[in-house]
């Protein structure tokens, strides 16, 4: 037997080792009932697991050695019933989150349905992390009332238009600091507001496809564990339902609804497992870039708008002062999601914007100099 499988399969085995006395601390540790018996069934699985590979290796001649937990694992288990298990689970979340894929390219554990089981652990995991820290930052600030979905797009709008007044207005100084004519200046101010525009609305637009195509990619391959193994997946909504606080017979008689029907079932499964809500996808790519675009250019045109009616220092100092007062407009409206002072984040804002202009100001009349 070769000696990389021996490797493999010892470190199979001994991460469910050490997932299963994880799991037996946490549901040691846990106040809740409910969730506890989560973890302790979590712990079953991860011992049925742990067997799988152990017999793996009795039947190629190899002694799987003693069922002790890692050095990390008891220090996990140690904070857990030390502290609490809301220090831990955020860890263990992302511990969960990453070995999740570990069996996809392991030919023996996917035939023994070990990659969908890891899968659902860490979507039970994930959902048990957001239940001991609260709601979600998103979901609270909602409720709140500070802002909703516009006010991510509020945020993105204003970042969009700064970029666009900060970018340009530090290339057209640059080229001003050289010395050079009002008609190169606005030139070199209009290539860079579209240029920069298209780079912003191309980078949104893979962004967002990309984002589309990777939860298309995702919902797909949980209508094929759906397909192959319904009743694993009905488990994982269970357990998941339960680590969000539901009795396990309400979880189990709500799941029996759902799963009646596919299209339901699926369409929860991918909600409540991955975070995705199918009818949206993250958006319309080509509706971001549009966006990106406008925005980029609003931001763009101040420091160039001056150039187009006048020249010399006077065109100079009119940009100057419109880029000002749009620098302190952006920073007054990011007071707004910040929750800092208007007065501090307009003039931050105007520093900001003024030094960076400053130094391709600086650097404009050094090559200029230079060249000169």
């Amino acid at each position: 037997m070769p000696q990389d499988d021996v490797v493999r399969l010892k470190s199979n085995f001994q991460g469910e080792v050490d997932g299963a006395i994880l799991y037996d601390a946490l549901a040691d540790a846990e106040t809740d009932g409910k969730l506890a018996e989560v973890y302790r069934r979590l712990a079953a699985i991860e011992r049925a697991h742990a067997e799988f590979w152990s017999k793996e290796l009795e039947r190629r001649g190899q002694r799987p050695g003693p069922a002790n937990a890692s050095l990390g694992t008891r220090s996990l288990a140690w904070f857990a019933r030390t502290f609490g298990t809301a220090l831990v689970l955020p860890l263990v979340a992302r511990n969960e989150a990453h070995d999740s894929v570990r069996y996809d390219d392991q030919a023996d554990a996917a035939a023994a349905g070990l990659p969908t089981d890891e899968r659902g652990h860490a979507r039970i995991i994930q959902a048990a992390a957001r239940r001991a820290g609260g709601l979600p930052g998103s979901t609270l600030a909602q409720l709140e009332g500070r802002h909703g979905g516009s006010g991510n797009a509020l945020r993105a709008a204003v970042l969009g238009a700064n970029d666009g007044l900060c970018s340009n207005l530090s290339l057209v100084m640059g080229v001003a600091g050289a010395a050079a004519d009002g008609r190169t200046i606005l030139l070199t101010g209009l290539a860079g507001l579209v240029a920069g525009a298209c780079s912003m609305a191309m980078g949104e637009w893979l962004s967002v496809n990309s984002a589309r195509e990777m939860a298309q990619r995702q919902i797909d391959q949980e209508s094929s564990e759906l397909s192959q193994a319904p009743e694993l997946e009905k488990e994982e909504l269970v357990l998941i339902y339960q680590a969000k606080g539901l009795e396990e017979r309400q979880a189990k008689s709500l799941a029996d609804k759902i799963f009646s029907n596919r299209g339901a079932a699926l369409d929860t499964m991918v909600r409540e497992e991955l975070g995705i809500d199918p009818e949206e996808l993250g958006g319309s790519a080509w509706a971001a870039a549009a966006s990106s675009f406008f925005l980029f250019s609003l931001g763009a045109i101040f420091p160039v708008v001056a150039f187009m009616f006048t020249s010399g220092d006077l065109a100079v100092g009119i940009s100057v002062a419109l880029s000002g007062l749009a620098l302190m407009a952006i920073g007054g409206v990011t007071s707004l999601f910040t929750g800092r002072k208007l007065i501090f984040s307009a003039v931050r804002q105007l520093l900001i914007g003024y030094g960076a202009a400053a130094i391709t100001f600086g650097v404009g009349r050094l090559i200029g100099v230079s060249l000169s």
